[in-house]
């Protein structure tokens, strides 16, 4: 509908001939210059007198002895109007007569129209904040308002239009002719992050104004910013690293001595394509750092957030064995552990003052902050002392471990005692094991049955005084060859009381033996 508007205005304004009974329209802009043109006659233009008409009454007389300031003819009868004003808009008539008199006949029509605007081109954007560039930002996650103001006479068309990196082309993002134009994003994200363009153009004259604002949407990272280091040049110097990713804009860090009000550097750093980065790195030496000493990275984003991480230094403390044996002619491992630093200490191994590196003889490895010194084939000339050595740029400790070497002859005795006691020990078990295995025999060998149950034996020895008496009753062992005489001995049970009954005959049968 606009084109075909516009295309028919142009046609009026381009059309300069016209019938009496067609007008021509013409638009001027407020403040500027017109000019109607008069349609002359088949005679000379040079021997006609023009006057101008509004609404049937003279505005202007080209012979007038008061000509106007800001109304006048040319010699070909065109109307010259300087500075428009909304109350030179009308209907124009061009008339012209002979310079000898006669009737005045009306050469043209023309309709003038005045447009202002559109001016005053205004736009609005809430919540945003200004950078020193002009450009606003947004916090992601926000609601906005877009408002585009501008006024124009007659009416205007107002348009907001968007573009970004990722469009093609401009989104429209609202019409409407009135003096403003409203629309609303809530919950804005990255993506709407662009150009913002509110179009102005004004019904009657086409002219057109435009107001461009770039918006861009900031956010923090969400995550926490992360501290680390690395070593430096030299072995007290280090670098600390703090990063923290994922924010637009980049933030802004800071490394501080929690103690301390001094601020030991302030990002981020800008690397060599000139471009901030989420990274800032400072060179530190033990000069100005100590022990146990806490230094904090703070991160601040322009959106309000803001974000540490920190860490506390700790001067290397090897731990381990102080005192060790070895066998001459084998092979021995001496180990340390550093868990105690903080920048992770530089951990070697040392004899005499100088490192020792992996040969066939001396073997070094590290495992989880365990390093360890592999001596192969023992021999003396190894006994002494060797040293664990941690640094880290806060410091350096050592540990000493001495190695003492025993020869095979001088563990003769060590040997020997070994053999023996395992000899023991065996000899015990097998004692032990058959006594067990015995235990019956035993037992009853030494009158542990007849104490159980409560008997015993009688031994009666014959005295030798009554030999004479018994002789025939007691038989005689045989003559011994020291011709010494032996007396029987005989043994018997002792009645219990269950052979109480038996016990009388037992006693009067012997009495007669």
């Amino acid at each position: 509908m606009r084109i075909i508007t516009t295309a028919f205005y142009l046609l009026l304004i381009s059309h300069e001939t016209v019938t009496e009974e067609q007008v021509q329209y013409v638009i001027g802009e407020k403040g500027e210059n017109a000019t109607l043109q008069c349609n002359q006659p088949s005679v000379n233009a040079s021997a006609l007198v023009y006057q101008w008409k509004k609404y049937g009454a003279v505005v202007t007389f080209q012979k007038s002895s008061v000509p106007s300031n800001r109304l006048s003819i040319l010699n070909n009868g065109t109307l010259k109007i300087s500075g428009l004003e909304y109350i030179d808009g009308g209907q124009y008539e061009c008339e012209s007569q002979t310079t000898g008199g006669g009737s005045w006949q009306t050469s043209s029509k023309v309709q003038l129209q005045v447009a202002d605007g559109p001016t005053n081109v205004g736009m609005d954007i809430k919540p945003a904040t200004a950078l020193k560039n002009g450009t606003l930002y947004v916090k992601k996650g926000s609601d906005v308002l877009f408002n585009c103001s501008s006024k124009s006479q007659p009416a205007q068309n107002l348009t907001w239009l968007f573009e970004n990196s990722a469009s093609n082309g401009a989104v429209d993002k609202g019409f409407g002719n009135e003096s403003y134009l409203n629309f609303s994003i809530r919950n804005i994200q990255l993506s709407d992050q662009g150009i913002y363009r509110c179009t102005a153009q004004n019904t009657l004259s086409m002219r057109t104004e435009k107001k461009n604002q770039e918006l861009l949407v900031y956010y923090a990272p969400e995550r926490h910013p992360e501290c680390s280091w690395e070593p430096g040049n030299g072995p007290s110097d280090f670098v600390f690293i703090c990063t923290w990713h994922g924010g637009y804009p980049v933030p802004t860090l800071e490394w501080h001595e929690v103690l301390k009000p001094s601020v030991i550097a302030k990002g981020p750093t800008v690397n060599s394509t000139s471009q901030e980065t989420e990274r800032l790195e400072v060179h530190v030496n033990r000069f100005i750092l100590e022990d146990r000493e806490e230094v904090k990275c703070v991160g601040s984003h322009v959106t309000g957030v803001q974000n540490s991480c920190s860490f506390t230094l700790r001067i290397p403390y090897p731990l381990g064995d102080p005192m060790v044996t070895a066998l001459e002619g084998t092979n021995l491992t001496l180990s340390c552990n550093e868990i105690n630093s903080l920048p992770p200490a530089k951990t070697v191994w040392k004899r005499n003052n100088t490192v020792i590196n992996s040969t066939s003889k001396y073997i070094t490895t590290e495992n989880n902050l365990t390093y360890t010194l592999t001596i192969v084939n023992v021999t003396k000339d190894d006994e002494g002392i060797f040293t664990c050595y941690s640094e880290n740029p806060l410091g350096a400790r050592e540990l000493d471990v001495y190695l003492t070497v025993k020869t095979t002859a001088g563990n003769g005795g060590v040997v020997v005692g070994i053999f023996v006691s395992v000899l023991i020990i065996m000899i015990g078990i097998v004692v032990g094991v058959t006594v067990y295995s015995k235990r019956d025999r035993i037992c009853i060998g030494l009158g542990f049955t007849s104490l159980s149950d409560d008997r015993g034996d009688i031994i009666s020895l014959v005295d030798s005084d009554e030999e004479e008496i018994f002789h025939d009753a007691v038989p005689r062992l045989p003559q011994l060859t020291n011709g010494h005489a032996t007396t029987l001995v005989e043994i018997h049970r002792r009645p219990s009381n269950e052979d109480a009954a038996d016990s009388s005959e037992y006693t009067d049968q012997t009495g007669e033996q």
